[in-house]
């Protein structure tokens, strides 16, 4: 699955764009979430797609060596899961929609 990147926004170095996942507005018994708790919550999360991918990003090993390890590098398009708070929070000017920008090293999985 590809996504295109509609954000504007191409990542450098070792970098990587992420979409996050979008936190509730409301809990499961219909209760409002207040605003700030939202902002918390939606810098902490740790789920995303991938929307940009520099040259650079994951070279650090070799595609013998992500197959040896029994996968492959990310891709754009693919669900990831990164480290909590990591990298900085963008906001597009194409779009208008928030992004996290990441190290490639802080994509802790792959989700299937």
């Amino acid at each position: 699955m590809t996504t295109k990147n509609e954000s504007g926004i191409m990542p450098t170095e070792f970098k990587v764009l992420i979409s996050p996942k979008e936190v509730d507005e409301k809990t499961k018994g219909g209760i409002i979430i207040p605003d700030a708790t939202k902002d918390r919550d939606q810098y902490a999360q740790m789920e995303g797609t991938l929307v940009a991918v520099s040259p650079l990003a994951f070279t650090y090993a070799k595609q013998d060596e992500w197959e040896a390890a029994g996968g492959a590098p990310p891709t754009v398009g693919d669900r990831v899961l990164f480290a909590k708070y990591a990298g900085a929070v963008v906001k597009s000017m194409k779009d208008g929609k928030d992004y996290r920008l990441v190290n490639d090293k802080d994509i802790a999985a792959v989700l299937s």
